[in-house]
Formats: C-alpha cells, sequence, structure tokens
C-alpha cells in the first residue's frame, strides 16, 4: 500500500444545485480547495461545455490552482520545488489544454493515443502559440480503462497513468457490476500508476490501495466532502 496515495478528483459542476453562474462558482471553490489541500491531480469533465465556455472555465481553474499553490508557499515559506502541486487534466480536449496551459489531458476509452496527442502537443501553434509558452514540455496523460489489457495497452502507449474502473459498483448505476478487486489486482501489474475508480468509498478505499492502486480517483467523495478530512482518512 502506498505511503501517500494519489489522488484524482474529477469535476461534475451539474452536481451542484443552483443556476449555471452558481455551480460554476461552486465548481471554482471545490478545485481551489483541492488544490490547497494537495490533490494531485484534477480532470475538468465538463463534457457538455462549448468549446469558448470550457476554455474559459479552464482558465479559472489554472488561476484557481496557481493562487492556492501561491498561498501554500507563503504559508510555509517553502519553494515551488518543496511546494505541493495539483494537475489540471482536460477531459478529451488537448486543444483546450494547451489554450489553457492545464498540464495535460485525460483520455476517455476510444479517443486518441497517447501518442497522437503527443504529437498534438509539440506541433500546436497560430491561437495557442502564446500558451504552449506556458505549457508543459510534455504532456500529462490519464487514459480511461475498463479491463486489465486496456491498463497494460495505456502502459505501451506511454500514458502517465490509467484510471481503471468501474472497481465497485457505483451508486449512481446499481445496473453496472463493478469489476472487482481481483480485476484491479492484475491491472495493477502493469507498469504504469493505476488509480481506483468507480463506487470507491472511506470505507473501502484502502482495500483498493492493498490491491496495488497507486491512488484513488473519485466525483462524489471529493466534491460532495471536505477535502481535508477525505486526505486524513485516505492518507493516514
Amino acid at each position: 500500500m502506498p505511503e501517500s496515495p494519489l489522488l484524482y478528483y474529477i469535476t461534475d459542476r451539474k452536481a451542484f444545485p443552483g443556476d449555471e453562474p452558481t455551480r460554476r462558482r461552486r465548481l471554482l471553490e471545490k478545485i481551489a480547495e483541492a488544490a490547497t489541500q494537495g490533490v494531485n491531480y484534477i480532470q475538468l469533465r465538463e463534457k457538455d461545455l462549448p468549446t469558448s465556455n470550457l476554455e474559459s472555465l479552464a482558465r479559472e481553474a489554472m488561476q484557481a490552482i496557481r493562487q492556492a499553490t501561491s498561498m501554500i508557499r507563503h504559508e510555509r515559506k517553502r519553494s515551488t520545488d518543496h511546494c505541493p502541486t495539483t494537475a489540471l487534466l482536460i477531459n478529451s480536449r488537448t486543444d483546450v489544454a494547451l489554450a489553457a496551459s492545464a498540464a495535460g489531458v485525460h483520455l476517455p476509452a476510444n479517443d486518441l493515443s497517447p501518442a497522437e496527442v503527443r504529437a498534438v502537443w509539440k506541433s500546436q501553434c497560430g491561437a495557442v502559440a502564446l500558451a504552449r509558452e506556458n505549457s508543459p514540455p510534455d504532456p500529462l496523460i490519464a487514459v480511461s480503462c475498463h479491463s486489465p489489457q486496456e491498463v497494460i495497452q495505456a502502459a505501451e502507449n506511454q500514458a502517465t497513468l490509467a484510471v481503471f474502473a468501474p472497481v465497485f459498483q457505483k451508486k449512481d448505476a446499481p445496473e453496472t457490476a463493478g469489476q472487482g478487486l481481483e480485476a484491479l489486482t492484475q491491472a495493477c501489474r502493469a507498469e504504469i500508476p493505476v488509480l481506483a475508480l468507480g463506487g470507491v468509498t472511506l470505507q473501502n478505499a484502502a482495500s483498493c490501495l492493498q490491491a496495488g492502486a497507486a491512488g484513488i480517483a473519485a466525483i462524489r467523495l471529493f466534491q460532495e466532502n471536505d477535502i481535508a478530512a477525505v486526505i486524513r482518512k485516505l492518507r493516514r
């Protein structure tokens, strides 16, 4: 079991109550909270948004993460090299990730390959040329995987990490059976960090880590709870 498991927050602004401006504000507050508490990755998964709205939200999310990082540096009086950082990954959209100077992308199943993303990342120009100057030279790439074989493929394709799901039956999809801890154990044998997703709670997270997962990915676990309290329990 890892001493400090990786934590991966997947956003869902539509789960917040209120109108669109309210939900957007609540989401940015939650992103700032996650970054302040040292969540490793945030996947901006707002798939319904048009490109312009998604890009503006991604830019605001990056600003929230920078401000959180700056606050941590100030409070701890430590250098950037030793300050916990949060990587923002944009769901599927390499162009938006570049435009917002995000750290990389999350690739759903049957999307582009990591190699194709890297090729686009290195070749983008024109409207996002300035953003590329502030983007990492090599993107972080998370890949959705639904079988141990897909995790092996993601590793062979040089993805940064795999998000394996669903491990357990999900609350909002009881008709979808979880793949279970044995499948997770097999997936974690690949030479790539594997994060457990799907029905993961504070009660069963430890079993995922014991099965070999490098960390935990979730929507509700982070979005519906006090993140500091969640992290204390996951990393104790």
